[in-house]
């Protein structure tokens, strides 16, 4: 995922046709590389870019003009934590799960931007930050009980009213509910 490091920018919508032009509009706009592209349940689409600064903002207006009137959520991350892209992608491979920390939303974009700065708030490990199933968003992390407690209010802080579902902190988890979010 060369591009990253510098910024990546999210945009979910309502539409999969509409998600899709936008794509291209974001991809003409400016040199940025295209990171994910995807469409989810209840008729949504996904799409995240990665670059410089200047060319993800670029595209990202580009983007939300393209698709205007179906934008569920949208934003910029500049300087992306390094556990981020890869907990987008899937669940990933931690070395050993102490508490959990884990937060769900209504959509997806939130829950990438708050897995960012659950990772940038806490010493914790990224499980994952990205769509589930019904187009939701979660966030799951671990480490110790302290910073898994910070870096979930600090995700919880980036969320905007009325898009959490969920916020859980498990001190202590089962070894089958460990062994099952391992990879």
């Amino acid at each position: 995922m060369a591009g990253y490091e510098e910024a990546i920018g999210f945009l979910e919508v309502s539409s999969i046709a509409r998600g899709i032009e936008a794509t291209d509009a974001m991809l003409k706009m400016a040199g940025v590389e295209l990171l994910m592209t995807l469409s989810i349940p209840r008729g949504k689409h996904l799409v995240m870019i990665g670059g410089s600064v200047a060319d993800v903002e670029a595209s990202m207006r580009a983007g939300t003009t393209t698709a205007d009137g179906v934008v569920l959520d949208q934003f910029i991350i500049r300087n992306v934590h390094p556990q981020l892209p890869p907990a987008i992608k899937g669940r990933v491979k931690v070395d050993r799960i102490e508490a959990l920390g884990i937060v769900e939303t209504k959509e997806v974009a939130p829950a990438i931007y708050a897995g960012d700065a659950a990772v940038k708030a806490a010493n914790v490990d990224l499980i994952e930050a990205r769509n589930q199933p019904g187009g939701k968003g979660m966030v799951v992390v671990t480490g110790e009980v302290g910073a898994v407690r910070s870096a979930v209010a600090a995700a919880v802080a980036t969320v905007k009213p009325g898009f959490l579902v969920a916020e859980v902190i498990i001190p202590y988890a089962h070894e089958a509910l460990r062994r099952n979010l391992m990879p």
